[in-house]
Parts: C-alpha cells; sequence; structure tokens
C-alpha cells in the first residue's frame, strides 16, 4: 500500500524533499529542519533507504520547525542552528519545553565545542558536525532513538561532562 507524500512546509516548485515513502508505517518519524534545500535533500537521501525512519515533514526556518513539531510530533527532529527567523537552538528549546519527550538531534557545520555542549544542555540528544553527517547520521539517529546521546567525535567530547548525561556519545 502506497503512502501519500507527507506535506512539507516549503514552498518551492520542484516538490517536497521527503525520502521514498518504501519504509513500514511503524518506522520511527523524523522532521528535517534545515534552511538550505541542498542539505535537506542529502538528509532524505541519506535515509531513503533506512527502512527504520521516515521522514514525515520539514522546515525551512526554527519558526516552522518549532510549528510542524507541535503539529507532527515526529520521534526524532533533525535540527539546523543556523536558521532564518527563529535559530535552532531557541527552536528546540520551545519545542522541548511543549515536548519534553522530543528528541532533538541537531546537525550544524559549528565545531565549537561551547556550541555542542550548550545545544546538549538545553536538552538536544545529539549533535552531528555536518562535514561528518555522512558516515555519522544514521549511527546518531539510531543511539538517539535508544534513548541514549550521540556527538560527533570530530568535536573530541567522548567522555565530557554534559547536562542530563554522563557523557557525550559517539559510534
Amino acid at each position: 500500500m502506497k503512502r501519500p507524500p507527507a506535506k512539507s512546509c516549503t514552498q518551492r516548485p520542484r516538490g517536497p524533499v521527503i525520502a521514498d515513502q518504501h519504509n513500514p508505517e511503524n518506522a520511527a518519524s523524523v522532521l528535517v529542519a534545515e534552511d538550505f534545500e541542498d542539505y535537506r535533500r542529502f538528509i532524505a537521501a541519506s535515509l531513503d533507504k533506512q527502512r527504520s525512519v521516515r521522514i514525515v515533514g520539514e522546515a525551512t526556518d526554527g519558526m516552522q520547525a518549532v510549528q510542524k513539531a507541535l503539529e507532527l510530533k515526529p520521534d526524532i527532529i533533525l535540527m539546523d542552528i543556523g536558521m532564518p527567523n527563529l535559530n535552532g537552538i531557541e527552536a528546540a528549546r520551545q519545542i522541548l519545553a511543549s515536548l519534553p519527550e522530543s528528541k532533538i538531534l541537531f546537525l550544524s557545520q559549528e565545531l565549537s565545542k561551547d556550541i555542542a555542549l550548550h545545544a546538549l544542555g538545553i536538552g538536544a540528544r545529539g549533535y552531528v558536525v555536518k562535514s561528518q553527517a555522512a558516515k555519522e547520521l544514521v549511527p546518531a539517529i539510531e543511539t538517539v532513538l535508544k534513548g541514549e546521546r550521540f556527538v560527533s567525535r570530530v568535536l573530541g567530547l567522548n567522555g565530557a561532562s554534559t547536562p542530563k548525561s554522563s557523557a557525550a556519545h559517539s559510534e
């Protein structure tokens, strides 16, 4: 049974960046909050063959991310930090205030340990540096869905003390 494509909050002629809907219905739902279209396409392509997840929506700015998270209540939210209208950190803070069980995984170009620790400190479950996403995105999602933390190895935070977690995790 084919499922209709998920609704997108983007307005672009090429259509939504939603992964192939061949994923099973019990797959974890994913909201992608990323303002750069090419990177959203990369995420969709990376997750397309993963039967354990399905992209249910996308947002191109922080305010849309909050709205879509409240509407869709996804299992995991992939969130960029540097987005227009409302940055990802503040969007995550607002989402977690309303949906404290949300699992937020930041995807950012920021290599700052301080920014990563701040993101984890507000309640995010993980932080993947975009340059490492090709090899770390899927393991990060799997780790976060298991209730564990994931931090890109390149940040060198393994064993670092983070709020709400005794250790940063990296596969």
